[in-house]
């Protein structure tokens, strides 16, 4: 069993004790339940913005503890002055370290899309995901069987929410692709060995219809790489962990905008 085999596994009894625990009843009073949904899509593709999708994650399963003791409400606030397009925020606790109050108070402070990083596998965890201030949910097609992650993707439609498939190869792109997402995000890191190689998006980006928001995720970590990924056609650009390493995440991520940004202008002169 590799590790996404283990933590979907464990994600469906995760998903089995909080519906006994707390009913969707009680979810849908939440005060964020009836709230407008802020656009992921269209705010990364702003022109105004630098596309990308800052995430706090305190650690992951293949790096261990990343930054135990940051602060969601410093980072959240510093990474939007900063110039990210979105947040997102992990809230599986067991192999990521987040929980649900990660993002409820990173809502709290940023009027913002914000991407709920977590497994689902089930519709409760989609209601829970509103109920808790999320905007889009993600969609793991190595997870989820296509008609499975369909009918996911329709739910959180009905929601009101957007969608965000991740995708690892061109197999998973062609059997999970549905009018129900709005972003397709191809993960560099292959979730199975944990290798990370950019290859994996530019080798991917045109087999995306360009009716989805397109967006590169994992392994960036110069600023170089963004302007590549951005001429190849990319839209978006999910960065945590280059960012989070760092004892303060939020200036990690504004010095890497800035630098992006000078670079970007520097691409626009010379094709003057």
């Amino acid at each position: 069993m590799n590790i996404l085999d283990k933590i979907i596994a464990d994600k469906y009894k995760e998903v089995a004790d909080k519906k006994s625990l707390i009913p969707v009843k009680l979810l849908e009073k939440s005060i964020y339940f009836d709230g407008k949904v802020v656009s992921m899509k269209k705010y990364v593709t702003h022109p105004d913005k630098s596309g990308i999708i800052s995430e706090f994650k305190r650690k992951s399963p293949s790096k261990g503890v990343i930054n135990g003791g940051a602060s969601v409400e410093t980072v959240s606030i510093g990474y939007m002055q900063a110039g990210a397009s979105a947040l997102s925020v992990l809230t599986d606790q067991v192999y990521f370290g987040g929980s649900n109050d990660d993002l409820k108070i990173a809502r709290k402070f940023n009027f913002c899309p914000i991407l709920r990083k977590d497994f689902v596998v089930d519709e409760y965890q989609i209601i829970e995901a509103k109920s808790i201030g999320a905007d889009c949910i993600l969609l793991i097609a190595a997870a989820l069987e296509p008609a499975k992650l369909k009918s996911l993707a329709y739910f959180a439609k009905s929601l009101g929410m957007e969608v965000l498939l991740e995708v690892h190869d061109g197999e998973e792109l062609e059997k999970s692709i549905n009018d129900g997402v709005d972003l397709i995000g191809v993960n560099n890191r292959n979730l199975k060995t944990f290798d990370v190689s950019i290859e994996t998006s530019l080798s991917l980006v045109d087999a995306i219809p360009d009716s989805f928001v397109k967006i590169s995720e994992s392994g960036i970590s110069d600023p170089k790489t963004m302007v590549q990924l951005k001429k190849a056609g990319f839209d978006g650009f999910l960065i945590g962990e280059n960012f989070m390493k760092s004892a303060r995440p939020e200036q990690a991520a504004y010095t890497f905008i800035k630098e992006f940004k000078k670079l970007q202008a520097q691409e626009e002169l010379s094709k003057v």
